[in-house]
């Protein structure tokens, strides 16, 4: 039986789970706290405190994938505190390891199409930890002899966590900015994407991982209060707009990202190629429509 290590148990993490688990893996989830650990154990999932040095020692005896998908802090990313020196103990080299990054590292490309290629420009403290964790792992890998590669993500929906929630709560903001538009992509397209990956690993390698065709946020919301058959949010200028200085530095980065590379080296297709194909998967699986 193969085996999935995954640290940082989320709603990605969560995703990748279902569909390895589906394909006859067993996961080992690193976990922080007993809550953790109670839900990783209710999916089928072994869990192992990040403290305990002999636990993922062992678990990495038997590790054929890795994947990090925590946040890094200012004190850089947790998972190579963790990870490396049991890495080390364990000899262990697995076929892949993967680091879900974003796509806020490319910065802000004033619209334009973004591949792999373009030059990394963070322009937040997020974004530039990001940066820094890429590079570790990177280095890591080539240090250590690992099949290391990267994921950046834009915004991740899926079901509980969709512009569907958000209209329906009545929390959707609809700000229209000329020209302005946002990549996503559906939870269940990156499980997929990360899947082709683990059967594909290529040391070193970035991928952007993202729907085909990048939309402003009104649109989604309004095609949102569509389905629900509600009135669409109000929507209001950007300029008019009373935002947060952390909500500025999101709409004032503005990017097209392709996912292009993906396709073509992994043979990978996102099941929803836009939000209109993934919200609707979500309301008819809410609804039993």
């Amino acid at each position: 039986m193969n085996h999935l290590l995954i640290f940082g148990f989320g709603f990605t993490g969560q995703a990748l789970t279902r569909r390895m688990m589906a394909d006859g893996w067993s996961v080992t989830a690193v976990v922080r706290s007993d809550d953790s650990a109670a839900r990783a154990r209710a999916q089928g999932v072994t869990p192992v405190e990040v403290t305990d040095q002999p636990g993922l020692i062992a678990a990495l005896k038997t590790t054929d994938a890795v994947l990090i998908t925590a946040p890094p802090t200012e004190s850089g990313c947790p998972a190579l505190t963790a990870l490396v020196p049991a890495l080390a103990r364990a000899d262990a080299y697995p076929d892949w390891i993967g680091y879900l990054s974003t796509t806020g590292v490319y910065g802000d490309r004033e619209g334009r199409w973004t591949f792999e290629t373009a030059p990394l420009a963070a322009r937040s403290m997020e974004a530039a930890r990001r940066v820094a964790a890429e590079r570790d792992w990177l280095d890591v890998g080539k240090g250590m002899g690992l099949t290391v590669q990267t994921f950046r993500l834009p915004g991740i929906y899926g079901p509980g966590r969709s512009a569907l929630n958000r209209v329906g709560a009545g929390a959707a903001r609809s700000i229209v900015k000329p020209d302005q538009v946002f990549s996503r992509i559906h939870v269940e397209d990156i499980a997929s994407a990360l899947a082709a990956s683990i059967a594909r690993p290529r040391a070193g390698a970035a991928y952007n991982l993202c729907d085909d065709e990048p939309a402003p946020s009104h649109l989604v919301n309004r095609f949102a209060a569509g389905l629900l058959g509600v009135p669409p949010p109000l929507e209001s200028a950007y300029d008019r707009a009373a935002m947060t200085q952390a909500a500025r530095r999101f709409w004032g980065e503005n990017k097209r990202i392709s996912n292009s590379l993906a396709k073509a080296e992994l043979g990978w297709r996102p099941a929803y190629p836009t939000y209109r194909e993934g919200l609707t998967a979500i309301h008819a699986a809410q609804t039993g429509d």
